[in-house]
């Protein structure tokens, strides 16, 4: 009886069952197409299609451009520098954190991951406040260069360097999530038969973690190459333009052909991001590492005497990449102007009873942003999770298919999806609707841009899923909404929780989408600090980003004491 049982759980278990499933398949798919899909269609509609009829003008008009092909070179260097920066500091990070035995890994991780969780304009705006002659931080020192010294970040290899630092968190993510995975039998093993030092590395760990590796610095690259905050912040002042502030300079002097022009821009840009996407796919198909058995206990070496000096190494490396930085921005907050040298006599905090008690711009563009983030967080959970079911329990080439097109939004930059949400929501056809300069369109932006965040931990809970599970169920009775309350939600729900989390950190703080869908009185706390700084209110801009720091920090420290509490995987930097 068992037996008959077992066989009908497994030849008539798929999905919610065949018949959900196969009703809920078409609902999924179209909210895939309408969230990632219809958007980029409609953007390449625009810069191919003039009035309806297929035109070569804006092609020819924006790639025959010398400042074009500027922008570009500019956004492949600084986002290529940026990258082995990220690559370097994340890589060692890693391998540091996953492999030895220093102590205090915990606050360690959690302090390397501030800077990813800070938003990039801030990271930008603390580093200008650090380094240049009017640094309110370094005159109270009077360690400060003289009046009239150029500030050293305006320039490619400012900007080349606080990408790197930005996104070194990445790298670290990825690749520390592949290196606690290596068994410690097989290197002890390659111990014995004479492996040592640079041959370990070289010849075992390296190859076994190269996917997280490869993976960890595609993701660098792309999220380099459309990051706003700080091309912006520091390139435009220098007038170092890339493509995504050429996009934004030529959406700012709105005139009837710029759709077409920076829709065209947006594809570039978009290319190049594909084509690194694309290469990090086929990088990864040419390597197949697999490990036999499972992880007993992960790989410990043992620093000895050198343990406190690496110890006090990653330390100062933090020190000068965080808190350093976050003091000189604290200290042009507290100043009555910018350039003023912080004193005793001076120290004032009036900008920070300006922008919380005064200007309703502050507390707008908070509420915005936790409206936003906590919105796209709670929705993209309810479509991910049966999503994430059906992809992975139901395979066909339509699963595939949705499977690829839901990292399109993602693997482009920011900005190549603002315009093309604007271009797609700006009239609604058959409803005659606009969204442009409300709420909702950077609402369905974020959609777009944080559902593969969302997914891709809920579909590894899946697959790690034993289908025995759900096939006991329903030989014992359960049918498919007691199967999902009681067996599927409980199991997944983690990993939904720590793709909620982390689309609620990046939303709360995003700027290169919203830096071009926001409008008066829609600010989100990104955009708000960009302007503030772009008018010249630094010091309002800094006391701003104060605050913005302290609840994300507080917020990260909530999630973290309550770590203990919650299931395993629930904190994405958790072990």
């Amino acid at each position: 009886m068992s037996a008959v049982l077992s066989l009908r759980g497994l030849t008539g278990f798929a999905g919610f069952g065949n018949r959900s499933s196969d009703r809920l398949l078409p609902l999924l798919i179209g909210l895939v197409v309408v969230i990632s899909i219809l958007p980029i269609l409609r953007l390449g509609f625009e810069g191919i299609f003039i009035d309806g009829v297929p035109s070569t003008h804006y092609l020819v008009s924006v790639l025959g451009n010398p400042s074009t092909w500027q922008a570009t070179a500019n956004s492949l260097y600084t986002a290529g520098l940026g990258t082995i920066i990220s690559l370097l500091v994340g890589g060692v990070f890693a391998f540091l954190v996953a492999l030895t035995d220093i102590r205090a890994k915990a606050v360690l991780v959690f302090c390397f991951m501030i800077p990813m969780m800070i938003p990039p304009q801030i990271t930008a705006l603390a580093w200008v406040q650090l380094t240049g002659p009017n640094s309110a931080l370094l005159n109270a020192f009077g360690i400060a260069p003289p009046m009239g010294s150029p500030q050293p970040l305006y320039s490619a290899g400012g900007i080349a360097l606080l990408l790197g630092i930005q996104h070194a968190s990445i790298v670290f993510l990825t690749l520390r999530a592949n290196l606690r995975l290596l068994p410690r039998e097989q290197i002890e093993a390659a111990r014995l038969a004479g492996a040592r030092g640079l041959r370990l590395w070289w010849q075992i760990i390296l190859p076994l973690t190269s996917p997280g590796l490869i993976a960890g610095t595609a993701m660098a690259f792309v999220t380099a190459l459309g990051n706003f905050g700080i091309t912006a912040m520091l390139g435009i002042p220098a007038g170092y333009p890339t493509l995504p502030t050429l996009i934004y300079r030529k959406l700012a002097g709105f005139g009837p052909s710029v759709l077409g022009e920076v829709s065209v821009l947006a594809m570039l840009i978009g290319g190049i991001a594909i084509i690194g996407v694309a290469l990090h796919h086929h990088l990864l198909g040419k390597r197949d590492y697999r490990l036999m058995g499972i992880v007993g206990q992960s790989l410990d070496i043992r620093l000895g005497r050198h343990r406190s000096l690496i110890e006090g190494t990653l330390w100062l490396v933090l020190i000068a990449i965080l808190v350093v930085p976050l003091m000189a921005l604290i200290a042009t907050s507290v100043v009555p102007a910018f350039g003023v040298r912080l004193g005793f006599d001076n120290f004032s905090l009036a900008a920070f009873h300006e922008v919380m008690f005064v200007q309703p711009a502050t507390m707008r563009a908070f509420q915005n942003s936790f409206v936003l983030a906590v919105g796209a967080s709670a929705t993209l959970v309810m479509i991910c999770l049966p999503l994430a079911y059906v992809i992975v329990r139901r395979p066909s080439k339509i699963t595939k298919i949705v499977n690829l097109l839901v990292e399109v939004p993602y693997a482009l930059p920011g900005v190549v999806l603002a315009i093309a949400c604007i271009l797609l929501f700006i009239r609604i056809p058959v409803i005659d609707v606009s969204l442009y300069g409300t709420l909702a369109i950077i609402f369905m932006a974020y959609l777009a841009r944080f559902l593969v965040i969302a997914l891709r931990p809920v579909m590894n809970s899946f697959m790690q899923l034993d289908p025995a599970l759900e096939e006991a169920a329903q030989a014992c009775g359960a049918g498919a909404g007691r199967r999902l309350r009681d067996i599927l939600l409980p199991l997944a729900a983690p990993a939904a929780a720590a793709g909620a989390l982390l689309v609620f950190l990046t939303a709360f703080n995003e700027l290169t989408v919203s830096a071009l869908l926001w409008s008066s009185g829609n600010e989100t706390l990104g955009v708000l600090i960009f302007n503030l700084d772009d008018s010249g209110d630094t010091v309002m801009a800094s006391a701003v980003a104060v605050l913005v720091v302290i609840v994300v920090i507080a917020l990260m420290t909530v999630f973290q004491l309550a770590s203990r509490r919650l299931p395993k995987g629930v904190v994405p930097w958790q072990t």
